[in-house]
Formats: C-alpha cells, sequence, structure tokens
C-alpha cells in the first residue's frame, strides 16, 4: 500500500523413488562449455543501478560501486563522464534504492547495520557532498511519501517509539528536523496523500482479509472498505491524485486478477482502468506531480507495458519498440519531459536509458553489469508446467550452457523466496551463473505465488510443505519428462521459503534429490511462531491464515511441526549445505542452528556457515561472492557441473564454518 517504501523493503508425497548410483561410483564429467565466467561477474555490486531522474529532469542519481561497495553516485543527464561519488561506505553496500525529495538538491537513502534491517535514512547534499541522518539509530525506517507540494521534504515512518507499528514523521531534509504527523498504534500500514495527510489506516482481521479504516475526524475507526479473504493479495490501495478527486487501487473485486481501478472519491464510484485475466496487473507508474498514473505492466510469461494516460501512449507504444528486450521500469522529471528507462535483453545484463519526448529517442546511458556484455549468456525460457492440482505454473528454465537439447543434464531447482512473491522474467544472476557451471536451472512459480490472479495465490494457504512442495516436484517430473533433467543429479536449492522448500525436499523424498543447499530457510514453524521482528505482529492474522496455523494453541503446534523439516531430520539422506546470516531478524540463525544439531546428533553429514556481519540478505559483495564459491564446489561435487577454483575468494568474507567444512573437498 505505501507507493514509495515498505514494497521496497518474506507433507510432499506421491513421486516414484529414483535408484541412485552404489557409493564410490564416478561422477559423469562436466559437458565441455564456453570459458567459465568469474563469479564476481554475477555478485559483485553491479556496476549500475536504480537510476533515477531529478526533478527537473537534469541530474540522475544512481547507484555504482567505489571501492568494490555500491554507493550514491550523481551526474548530469548529458555527460555520464562527470559522474560523482556522493557517499563512500565501506563496510557494506548501500541499499539498492536512492529517492530524490523534489528539491533537485539532495538524494536520500539507506543503510543498516551487520544485517538488522534497522535501515536508517540519510541525506546527501549533491553539491556540498554532506550527508546527514534523517531517523534514527536501530529504528526499521523507510520513505512513506514525496511530493511536489514540498519540496526539500518528505514523510518518513519508522518504529523508534514501538517496535511494532510506524510512525509518520515529516522530515526536512536539509536541516534534518522532524516533526511526527501521526502516531500509530493500531495500523499494520498507513495511506498517504500529497497534502502528507493520512485518511486511512490498514487493519489485518482475524479469520483472513483486512479492512481499510479512516483514521481522522469524526468518522476515525470506521472501515471504509472490506477486503475479504479471498481479494486480500490482489487489492491495495496505491495513491490518491494531487486534485483529491480520485483513489487508485489494484483490485480484484467481482474479478479473478487485479486491475488498475480509480475511485472518485466523492461518490465513490470506481472505473477499470485496465485489466486482463492471465495475470494480475502490477502497480504503475504515476505522474510524479500529479499523482495520476501513467501505465502499467503485466506480467504472465513475459511483461508488457499498458499505457493509461493518453497524452504518453505514443511514447509508451515507441520505447517498447524501440528498445531490445522487456522494459521493466521508468521514471518521468516532473515536467515528463525526460524519462529514465531500465531494459532487459534476453541475454544480456540490464541496460539504462534516456528519453527525450520532443527527441523521441531513447539513448543508452550504462549497463548494470558491463563485464557480463560480451559474456555467453542463455535466455530464460518460460515454461507453463501443469500440476497434478490441475493448476498451470509459470515457470522458468535457463538451460546450461554447453548442454544439448533433448540430452538430459543435471539441474538445480532454485525455489524462490517469499513465499509470497513471483519469479520475474528478468535477468537473474543465479540463474545465468549456474547455467554458466553447465546446471539447467528451473524455477517455479508454485501456488501461493503471487502476480497471477486469486486462484493461485490462494490456493497455498495453508499447504506449506505440502501442496506447495507437490508443486515442485510435479515440476521436477516435467523436467525429467522432458530430457531436461538427469533424475540423479537433481540439487533443490533456495533462501527463506526456498530454503524450507529445499530442506523439505531433502527430507521428505530423500530419494529424489542428489543434494540440497539451504539459504536462510526456515526448519521450525512452531518455533518461527513465536519469533520474529516485532513489526510483524500486526501482521499475525494474516500470517495464520497463509501458512495453516499460529503457534497459541496446542492444535496449532501440532500442525506447524507436521510442517516443519527439524520434524523429518532423520531422514535427510542426501548431501547438504546450510549457510544463515547471524543477525537474520525474519530467519533467526536459531533455526539453522537446531537443524545442524539434530544431523549432528544423529550422525548425518552437514557442511555449515554462518556470515557473522549478514541479516536475511547479503549486502557485502565479499560475503556473496564466498558463499557462491562454497556453493558452486559442493554443486560441482555432487552434479559433476563445473566450478571456479576457489582461490581467495573466502579470504575476506566474515564466515565461520561451523560444522563440515571437510565434507567439500575442494574448499581445501
Amino acid at each position: 500500500m505505501n507507493r514509495y517504501g515498505r514494497r521496497a523493503f518474506v507433507l510432499a508425497s506421491g513421486a516414484a523413488a529414483v535408484v541412485r548410483p552404489a557409493s564410490g561410483q564416478p561422477m559423469p564429467s562436466a559437458p565441455p562449455a564456453a570459458d567459465l565466467l568469474a563469479r564476481r561477474l554475477f555478485f559483485s555490486a553491479p556496476d549500475h543501478g536504480d537510476a533515477v531522474l531529478s526533478p527537473d529532469g537534469s541530474k540522475l542519481a544512481f547507484l555504482a560501486p567505489v571501492d568494490g561497495v555500491q554507493n550514491v553516485w550523481v551526474a548530469p543527464v548529458g555527460d555520464m563522464p562527470a559522474a560523482k561519488a556522493l557517499t563512500k561506505a565501506t563496510d557494506r553496500d548501500v541499499f539498492d534504492r536512492v529517492w530524490w525529495p523534489q528539491d533537485d538538491r539532495h538524494i536520500v537513502y539507506f543503510r543498516d547495520r551487520a544485517g538488522d534491517e534497522n535501515w536508517q535514512a540519510h541525506a546527501v547534499d549533491i553539491e556540498s557532498g554532506e550527508s546527514r541522518a534523517l531517523s534514527p539509530e536501530g529504528a526499521r525506517c523507510f520513505v512513506q511519501q514525496v511530493s511536489a507540494r514540498f519540496p526539500g521534504e518528505l514523510l518518513l515512518a519508522h518504529n523508534q517509539r514501538d517496535k511494532s507499528h510506524f510512525d509518520l514523521y515529516r522530515v526536512n531534509v536539509a536541516s534534518g528536523e522532524s516533526a511526527l504527523v501521526f502516531e500509530n498504534n493500531a495500523y499494520a500500514d498507513l495511506f498517504t496523500d500529497t497534502r502528507f495527510r493520512v485518511p486511512f489506516g490498514m487493519r489485518y482481521r482475524e479469520g483472513g482479509g483486512w479492512d481499510m479504516v479512516k483514521t481522522q475526524g469524526q468518522d476515525a475507526g470506521k472501515v471504509y472498505r472490506a477486503v475479504p479473504i479471498d481479494d486480500r493479495y490482489c487489492t491495495e490501495l496505491l495513491a490518491a491524485s494531487d486534485d483529491g478527486k480520485y483513489f487508485y487501487w489494484l483490485d480484484s473485486k467481482g474479478r479473478e486478477s487485479a486491475a488498475v481501478v480509480a475511485e472518485e472519491v466523492a461518490t465513490g464510484k470506481q472505473r477499470v482502468l485496465v485489466e486482463n485475466r492471465s495475470a494480475d496487473f502490477s502497480e504503475p507508474i504515476f505522474d510524479p506531480v500529479k499523482m495520476t498514473p501513467i501505465a502499467a505492466s503485466l506480467i504472465y510469461t513475459r511483461r508488457r507495458w499498458y499505457p493509461i494516460d493518453p497524452s504518453v501512449a505514443p511514447d509508451v507504444d515507441r520505447i517498447q519498440a524501440s528498445i531490445d528486450g522487456d522494459v521493466t521500469d521508468f521514471g518521468l522529471s516532473n515536467d515528463r519531459e525526460n524519462w529514465v528507462i531500465y531494459a532487459e535483453p534476453a541475454q544480456k545484463p540490464g541496460r539504462y536509458f534516456h528519453y527525450r519526448r520532443k527527441d523521441r529517442k531513447a539513448v543508452p546511458l550504462f549497463s548494470a553489469r558491463a563485464g557480463l556484455d560480451e559474456a555467453r549468456l542463455v535466455k530464460m525460457e518460460p515454461v507453463v508446467i501443469p500440476t497434478r492440482g490441475q493448476l498451470r505454473l509459470v515457470s522458468y528454465l535457463t538451460r546450461g550452457v554447453g548442454s544439448e537439447m533433448g540430452q538430459p543434464g543435471p539441474m538445480v531447482m532454485l525455489v524462490h523466496d517469499g513465499p509470497w512473491t513471483r519469479v520475474l522474467p528478468e535477468f537473474n544472476p543465479f540463474h545465468q551463473w549456474l547455467a554458466n557451471r553447465g546446471y539447467n536451472v528451473l524455477s517455479v512459480n508454485f501456488r501461493g505465488s503471487t502476480g497471477f490472479g486469486k486462484k493461485i495465490a490462494n490456493a497455498g494457504d495453508g499447504e506449506w510443505g505440502d501442496k506447495m512442495q507437490h508443486d515442485l516436484l510435479d515440476a521436477m517430473e516435467w523436467a525429467n519428462n522432458e530430457r531436461i533433467s538427469d533424475e540423479l543429479r537433481i540439487a533443490i536449492a533456495g533462501a527463506g521459503y526456498g530454503g524450507y522448500a529445499a530442506l523439505m525436499g531433502g527430507c521428505l523424498t530423500p530419494d529424489r534429490f542428489a543434494c540440497a543447499i539451504d539459504f536462510g530457510g526456515i526448519t521450525d514453524l512452531v518455533a518461527l511462531s513465536g519469533t520474529g521482528p516485532a513489526y510483524q505482529k500486526p501482521l499475525a492474522p494474516s500470517l495464520k491464515v497463509r501458512m495453516g496455523a499460529d503457534g497459541t494453541s496446542e492444535e496449532g503446534r501440532r500442525f506447524l511441526a507436521s510442517r516443519s523439516p527439524l520434524t523429518y531430520v532423520d531422514r535427510l539422506k542426501c548431501p547438504l549445505l546450510v549457510a544463515h546470516g547471524a543477525n537474520d531478524v525474519r530467519v533467526p540463525v536459531a533455526q539453522s542452528d537446531a537443524f545442524v544439531a539434530a544431523m549432528q546428533k544423529n550422525k548425518q553429514p552437514v557442511t555449515y556457515v554462518v556470515y557473522g556481519d549478514e541479516g536475511h540478505v547479503f549486502h557485502r559483495a565479499v560475503n556473496r561472492i564466498s558463499l557462491a564459491a562454497i556453493a558452486e564446489t559442493f554443486l560441482a561435487e555432487n552434479l559433476g557441473g563445473r566450478a571456479e577454483p576457489v582461490g581467495d575468494a573466502l579470504k575476506d568474507a566474515n564466515l565461520e564454518f561451523r560444522a563440515g567444512r571437510e565434507l567439500i573437498k575442494g574448499l581445501g
């Protein structure tokens, strides 16, 4: 619901057993392939990221490395060689998004400490280079709203006062002065407009669904709109027009998928702007001054933009026709005359373009990863896979470099996190890295994934470790039948929920996978229900429906235990690699500690590595690169693919092997 912030900032059976090669049988050699690409090309900070135009359209803020660490840069739009670094972070990357607070003078960015995800806001003056903190240390903060009505100011939300709720503050970015706008004691989320008013708060209901509640005036506390459980994934209040006449929604009421809808504030009458049954529309790009929608994208297998504002429809169509690949995102100057566009060709890293409407031409700016521009990359193919549950799941396959069509090869099933997200048709460094090592890579938008309408999203409720896991197994059978995967050489891997799915796959179908990799995965749903950051507490009713139970009753605890990898740890047979950030607030490292301890008690082999200065997502390039080195060496020894020599990849990383380093022979 927050246009600028929170969005940017979580029992399988039925498959036949596979007979494995006898112990000691030699692993098939890796197929011949193109030159091995250095892992740093995939996991270092991008050369350029999140390019954003200044409100007047004359300058470009973007992220780029300084001595290997992602920092904030600025350049005149027509003079990229004049770019200069504004920040000098040396320990860990600046967060992946920056903002102009409508004054053409300051850029707002965020940093956390050692992966604790307490994102602190900072503003840097592009002329003096001076930075100042805009929010307190130790509080999680995000940008709630920027407005052309208030240049140099913005609304920030943070939870310093109450870790369970986010209060709103009006902040002057030049002085750092901050004034409380709304003390929040009841709502999971807040909705604001360009006048920095707070008309609504969002509150989850027991049993599912949520209410949009009026927060101010004589009607404070009254429900403005009740969203039923079936629509909760596909309905969201996005923005209010600057003139106060319209609210804009993603709305699935009375339809299968999310449409972009305009609602008249005075009458409540709604009008559909764009809709499609096959998939949900994404949040539109809004005019930065009027806060009216320009265009919205629809992603089923690929991404396509649909103009909403007729005055820019020719520009949107011209851009899509003239730029190679999918246009992933774009932003406009306040006068709409200058645009910055990000697009991804099918077999290249993403590229940024500057589009001037008067010239009707998109001029290249720079590549996201220039080191891969001439590399032999592989197209990420969309495939639609039928399941035993009569669902058709959009999935993505990247074939291993050197693999032959019609000849089965080793495969990594890479499971997405969330799980209430989706795999996108975009440059995916994990897919490309693994494909370069000779592996076919398959990622499935299993039930519970979002973006495909209500049926698939709601089909995941209560199905962790059960039907959601069945979908992965059905996709694996599809790959076997299509002669894509060698059924004796399949790995399952993922982070967060993906790590959970990897563990469930290894435990409940131990004869199906040659090895498994778990990055920060959930091992005990009972323990997880009593932990996690305080700001997730308002979401508890929704999480209970999604997961099928919570830990507040004996019955609920039994159910969660039945869906937990820790319950089945003794069944695990395949080699396992576990990695975790020591400061993970979403999935505490105690989850992996407990699982590995149980394996050691059972004398089951496991390799376990912990990163002391990371959380759920790794923000230090040296740590990402070291983990890739460990993982590809592990995969090479268990699937027979290729691996870049480890070399000094582990040297500068903040890691500790807590178990089983000796089990991966290639680590030395």
